[in-house]
C-alpha cells in the first residue's frame, strides 16, 4: 500500500469507529503508542483502542493527515485531530490536537506508531482543571525522559 493510500485508510478507520480496518494496517505484532492511553500491542488491541477506547468519551472523530515524509521504512505526518468531548466537563465541545504521527513501516504494514502531540491546548478545551492538566502533562514529561533518546538530555 503506498503511503497516501495507507495513511487515507488510517484517518477513515478512525473516524467511521472500524477498529477491525484499522487494526489490519498494522503487522501482527505491532505497538499503537498512544499519547493518552498508552501502549496497544497486537491487531485485537488496536482494534480494541478504537471501537472502544477512543469512543468511549468521544464522537465525531476528524483526523487529518499532513505533509508526509517517508524513506521507506519510518513515515511522518503531520496531523490535526479534533473529537466532540463526551466528558461532563467538557459541554460537548469540539476539542483539538496538532501532532506528527511516527510510523514504523514493515512490509507494507505499521509495526508501530507513536506520537508527539501538543496536547495542553485541548487539556484546556476539555475544561479540566489545573491539577488534572498538570498530572497529565507531567505523565508526558515522565515518558518522554524514560526513552533511550532522552538520556543524553537528562544530565
Amino acid at each position: 500500500m503506498d503511503t497516501a493510500a495507507l495513511l487515507q485508510a488510517f484517518s477513515e478507520a478512525v473516524q467511521k469507529r472500524d477498529g477491525e480496518a484499522f487494526a489490519r494496517l498494522f503487522t501482527e505484532d505491532a505497538v499503537y503508542h498512544d499519547v493518552f492511553y498508552g501502549a496497544f500491542h497486537g491487531r485485537a488491541r488496536i482494534a480494541e483502542l478504537v471501537n472502544d477506547w477512543f469512543y468511549r468519551t468521544a464522537e465525531d472523530f476528524r483526523w487529518h493527515l499532513h505533509d508526509p515524509v517517508s524513506d521507506g521504512k519510518t513515515l511522518y505526518a503531520r496531523y490535526t485531530f479534533s473529537y466532540k468531548s463526551l466528558l461532563p466537563e467538557a459541554q460537548g465541545r469540539r476539542v483539538m490536537f496538532e501532532g506528527v504521527g511516527i510510523y514504523t513501516l514493515r512490509d507494507g504494514l505499521i509495526a508501530e506508531y507513536r506520537e508527539v502531540a501538543n496536547t495542553g491546548p485541548a487539556l484546556l478545551d476539555l475544561g479540566f482543571p489545573p491539577e488534572r492538566v498538570a498530572k497529565i502533562l507531567s505523565r508526558e514529561g515522565a515518558a518522554l525522559k524514560a526513552r533511550p533518546e532522552a538520556k543524553p538530555h537528562l544530565g
